[in-house]
């Protein structure tokens, strides 16, 4: 017995006191109506309904009965209504994530624009490496994240690729053209030995040079593939340094230890200067990820803020991807 639609007829026919009226609120024939009532009836043991030739009248049980029958319909229909909200990505929790890089003002936009577009929906956000982010939404414990690429897109929807190009980072004061081998002397390039201040840089101009990156183990497949386009255009590294915290890679640049890899960002940092390599060879493609069939409307929601905030405050561009991104299987990028 649907318990929940007897219930709305046994209201409809206590409210109206007349079973012909009854039906036709509900949309439906008298006779399905009586038998509705009367299977109720016999589903709770008592009598709901004096039946007389002027109307129907509620018994002092079915009396007893209609408060709770009222309560229960009304927690009926707000769990409905809940679930409808639901389905249309209106409440709940999403659980998401951002890279670690990630500035603080395109996180700030991403928050600020998710409360905006989704108001009851409470964002659950983290900051988590590629590498960890495809295992939280492989096993469903991250609804939508931002990865970047390369990487194994098993299983995975993609929003749209975003491209931002990277520069290169060296010490302000490095001693111009200095050996690594040189007593004392800086491992790479200063400044003034790359060209212009503000100029563009070749990859190859930082021929003997260290370079400090991320570790690979958090998203082995862009660092492979920054290593291969830095060999491709006449840079080996002397050394590849891994390191994470932003500060740490600083110290290391403005130390004349080593160069590194970064987007462009007011103010270098003390001691660091910031060129663009020419003709842009190297870039972080990012895109948001959520698991296949996934894509609800909190999820699209977050992805199209996530756009938004990138383009807006982190120098990304939304664009055609130069080759074609594929799935592809974990075992390519850890061996």
């Amino acid at each position: 017995m649907d318990l929940i639609r007897h219930l709305r007829c046994f209201l409809a026919v206590a409210e109206e006191g007349h079973f012909g009226h009854a039906a036709a609120r509900l949309g439906m024939a008298q006779p399905p109506l009586s038998q509705r009532i009367q299977r109720l009836e016999r589903e709770l043991g008592v009598r709901l309904f004096d039946r007389g030739s002027r109307g129907v009248s509620v018994t002092p049980a079915g009396r007893l009965l209609l408060a709770d029958a009222t309560r229960l319909l009304e927690s009926a229909d707000a769990l409905f209504a809940t679930a409808d909200r639901a389905r249309r990505g209106e409440v709940g929790t999403l659980r998401a994530a951002v890279l670690p890089d990630t500035g603080a003002a395109a996180v700030t936009a991403v928050l600020t624009g998710f409360r905006t577009t989704s108001p009851g929906v409470q964002l659950d956000l983290h900051e988590l490496g590629t590498t960890d982010q495809l295992a939280r939404l492989a096993d469903r414990s991250l609804d939508v994240g931002l990865v970047q690429h390369p990487c194994d897109l098993t299983g995975l929807e993609l929003g749209p690729l975003l491209r931002r190009p990277l520069g290169v980072l060296t010490a302000a004061t490095a001693t111009p053209g200095a050996s690594a081998s040189a007593p004392g002397a800086s491992s790479t390039p200063g400044a003034s030995a790359l060209g212009p201040p503000s100029g563009p840089v070749r990859l190859a101009d930082l021929a003997g040079s260290a370079l400090v990156l991320f570790p690979r183990a958090k998203a082995p497949g862009l660092h492979d593939e920054i290593l291969t386009t830095c060999a491709r255009h006449g840079y080996t590294p002397a050394e590849v340094r891994e390191a994470e915290n932003p500060q740490f890679v600083h110290g290391l640049v403005a130390s004349g230890e080593a160069v590194a890899f970064a987007p462009h960002t007011p103010g270098a940092g003390p001691g660091t200067v910031w060129r663009p390599l020419a003709g842009a060879p190297l870039a972080w493609r990012l895109s948001t990820a959520w698991p296949s069939g996934g894509g609800s409307p909190a999820v699209r929601a977050f992805a199209a803020v996530v756009l938004r905030a990138l383009c807006e405050h982190a120098g990304t561009t939304a664009d055609i991807p130069d080759r074609p991104v594929h799935p592809r299987p974990t075992s390519e990028f850890l061996t």
